[in-house]
């Protein structure tokens, strides 16, 4: 059993719904067409800012569609607000949310170096979930899930030393030879940059009017494999997370799971919103007595090493106590 389990308070805003992705089992993507697509603006975003930093939140996850700008439309909704990218938008984004008072993540599927380089500054981490290394089905119609294409965001961001956070998807047509292939690409970037600070072991979850709606998620016991493998895999400076909403954590942290992600008090899960967060009560309930330990987005030993910029510098002081957690 672990000493203690970490998690962080999150506020979640998905900037936009529109995707050039068409994976399988996504229900979050969006046509412009579609009559639920959406570019948040920034006079929705900024009070879902403020009360995520009024509900005591550290962290603002910002996630969109990856390069909708591929995907026609969309230009002009962003043009329509004074923007020639989503990235560029983001940015601006980021600073409005150091200025209330949170710390950036920022997740936008690939991103090129000059990107990143341009997020670094005005992000605590960042992140991109990698899935999964082999060729299915599920990413058939999807061009940012190039596994090849991931890895090299991922390897740009450890050579900008980006505290960083991917992970892989179980279940959406992968074998187990996959998932330790996946692991081990992961284990192996971190190895060379030093760069990954978590990996999430997210299981899929069939959702009604998708393709794959009616394939089986994956069973408690491939999850336990999974994070078992991911303990025997990865480096052991790097946390296993696993998600309250969608799994039992209790059993996954006797595998090695030493992390349950952002918990919203304030947002729902925009990718999963069937899920809901539980409250820290209920969380304290689902890990039977093992202690929480609330962290920031950017994980203790990077607060040490400095991977952060001047313009975080002061929040991230702010909040964070001696070891590098969240301050009582």
């Amino acid at each position: 059993m672990p000493e203690f389990i970490t998690f962080c308070r999150n506020v979640f805003v998905p900037v936009t719904n529109i995707c050039r992705n068409e994976c399988g089992y996504c229900t979050f993507r969006r046509a412009p067409e579609h009559p639920q697509a959406r570019l948040m603006t920034r006079e929705e975003i900024i009070p879902v800012l403020a009360e995520g930093r009024k509900a005591g939140c550290t962290e603002v996850l910002f996630t969109f569609g990856e390069y909708a700008e591929e995907v026609p439309g969309y230009r002009k909704l962003l043009s329509d607000i004074g923007f020639s990218s989503t990235v560029e938008y983001v940015a601006d984004l980021c600073m409005n949310a150091i200025d209330i008072g949170l710390l950036p993540h920022t997740n936008a599927g690939i991103l090129n170096y000059t990107e990143l380089e341009t997020l670094k500054p005005l992000n605590a981490s960042m992140g991109l979930m990698l899935e999964t290394t082999a060729d299915v089905g599920a990413h058939a119609n999807s061009p940012g899930k190039e596994p090849s294409r991931r890895l090299k965001t991922m390897s740009y961001a450890g050579e900008l030393q980006i505290p960083f956070t991917t992970g892989i998807l179980v279940g959406i047509g992968e074998t187990l030879d996959d998932r330790i292939n996946s692991l081990q690409s992961i284990a192996e970037l971190h190895e060379k940059y030093g760069h990954i600070q978590e990996v999430i072991i997210q299981n899929f979850m069939p959702k009604p009017d998708t393709p794959m709606a009616d394939c089986p998620p994956p069973t408690d016991e491939e999850m336990m494999q999974t994070v078992l493998i991911a303990g025997e895999i990865l480096p052991k400076d790097i946390a296993i997370q696993v998600a309250p909403n969608l799994t039992d954590p209790y059993i996954l942290t006797q595998c090695g799971a030493s992390d349950l992600g952002g918990i919203s008090p304030t947002t729902i899960d925009w990718i999963n919103p069937e899920a809901n967060w539980p409250d820290l009560d209920r969380l304290r309930q689902m890990v039977r007595g093992i202690d929480l330990r609330e962290r920031l987005p950017i994980y203790p030993q990077y607060i040490k090493k400095k991977w952060y910029s001047d313009q975080l510098e002061g929040l991230i002081l702010y909040f964070s106590d001696e070891e590098g957690y969240r301050k009582a």
